[in-house]
């Protein structure tokens, strides 16, 4: 599975010169080139941006319809296009050719509506946690049983015949999750109600690391945090990788 991520931040990059350094879209993502998880408006410009192939997108879904995940016109293009928009809704499932998609809700609260995507292709097992605060306990009893709800194939083969275990041992319930990163270090913000500082991630890692093998933090507010090369090394330091706008991530 190969997660391209056309977006990595949160609502205050809006109206941000494009030049300026360190500049992130709207958090938005591609899997496998044919599986769009929200349909943002900076979707085709992060695409032409980055020389990332729109062509091949079959399905779209959408996290929640906050401004900065979801565009009417952005939706009307790529369906026009070809592209089906799947409406998943707390509880709802789709069997997408490779993919199967489970959505959980997540811990939004302006958004009472988000959901948060468990995703499998082959053996493979993704969970997309944007937006959204403290995972919910349905979202951590659905990480501890994900092959059983979403994989296509068994953890112990799988049709390229790769490894079906990870360089720490067994195969974990989620090879990859991508967890809100709204905050940053900053204290006492009113928003972790509805999103993740980087001390609720390191909590969250530490206490799914059982579950899942590789945490990635996404959706970084301009104000709330440091340049992401400062970034990115500093949390790579505690077992994150940290997402930027183009960059590619295989599972």
């Amino acid at each position: 599975m190969i997660i391209r991520f056309l977006g990595t931040g949160a609502a205050d990059w809006k109206g941000v010169p494009e030049s300026f350094p360190g500049y992130r879209y709207f958090s938005s993502a591609l899997i496998d080139g044919t599986l769009l998880i929200d349909p943002g408006p900076d979707v085709f410009a992060s695409a032409e941006r980055y020389g990332i192939d729109l062509s091949g997108i079959k399905f779209i879904i959408n996290t929640h319809s906050h401004g900065d995940h979801f565009s009417r016109e952005t939706l009307d293009r790529l369906t026009s296009a070809g592209a089906v928009f799947i409406p998943l809704k707390e509880g709802g499932f789709a069997s997408l050719c490779n993919h199967k998609v489970l959505a959980l809700k997540g811990n939004h609260g302006t958004c009472p509506d988000c959901v948060h995507f468990l995703i499998g292709s082959g053996d493979r097992v993704l969970y997309y946690a944007l937006d959204g605060a403290w995972l919910l306990y349905e979202e951590v009893e659905a990480i501890k049983n994900a092959r059983a709800l979403v994989a296509t194939t068994p953890a112990s083969a799988n049709a390229q015949g790769n490894n079906p275990t990870s360089s720490s041992g067994p195969r974990k319930p989620v090879d990859m999750i991508v967890l809100d990163a709204t905050i940053g270090d900053v204290p006492g913000d009113y928003r972790i109600f509805e999103h993740n500082n980087l001390n609720m991630d390191r909590e969250i890692r530490q206490t799914l690391l059982p579950y899942i093998d590789r945490f990635v933090i996404s959706h970084m507010a301009l104000t709330l945090h440091r340049p992401h090369n400062e970034l990115s090394e500093a949390m790579a330091a505690e077992g994150f990788t940290t997402a930027c706008d183009g960059m590619t991530l295989e599972i």
